[in-house]
């Protein structure tokens, strides 16, 4: 190898890395497409978090628009939106559905008897067997589900009044029309 092709190689090398980084650093981490959108649900059962006797299933989440909103106790963002959650509980157009993701139950309990509990029910996913099969990578993620089952939407970080308004409630009025 040439003494200059030796000096250019890392140079060649080092410019690759930075264009690279500055197209990675120039995309919106919240805007990762997922395979799943206007796919079924994939199919799952998982112990209820609160009544580990009953199961949370890809039923569950047929015949109406449903909410899935991954969470974990020790996620911070997660405690960020979840006063957001708790306002959102009370409506009537759709249900909160919990996947807490890779968490110790009794962390999940002690979380949810301190600050509310705003899910319709909530399946227990501590090996990530069932987060895997939705793609999900972090917490807290949310999904929407349409009355068929169908994912339509997949929404990663929390939800603040600013997502809920633009995105989320917008999507969820256009559901309910198309019942």
């Amino acid at each position: 190898m040439s003494k200059s092709l030796r000096f250019l190689l890392p140079l060649i090398v080092f410019g690759a890395l930075v264009v690279l980084l500055v197209f990675g650093l120039g995309k919106d981490p919240t805007k990762v497409p997922s395979p799943l959108i206007d796919k079924p649900v994939p199919a799952f059962s998982l112990p209820e978090l609160t009544d580990p006797q009953r199961r949370v299933d890809n039923d569950d989440l047929k015949g109406q628009i449903s909410l899935v909103n991954v969470w974990a106790s020790w996620c911070n963002s997660c405690r960020q939106e979840h006063q957001a959650l708790m306002a959102l509980s009370s409506q009537t157009d759709f249900q909160i559905v919990g996947l807490n993701w890779k968490d110790n139950a009794e962390d999940a309990l002690a979380v949810l008897r301190m600050t509310g509990n705003p899910y319709a029910m909530n399946g227990y996913d501590p090996d990530n067997k069932v987060g895997i099969h939705w793609g999900v990578y972090g917490a807290p993620e949310t999904f929407i589900v349409d009355q068929q089952g169908i994912i339509r939407y997949k929404h990663i970080g929390p939800i603040d009044r600013q997502v809920w308004e633009e995105t989320l409630q917008p999507l969820i009025a256009r559901l309910k029309a198309e019942e």
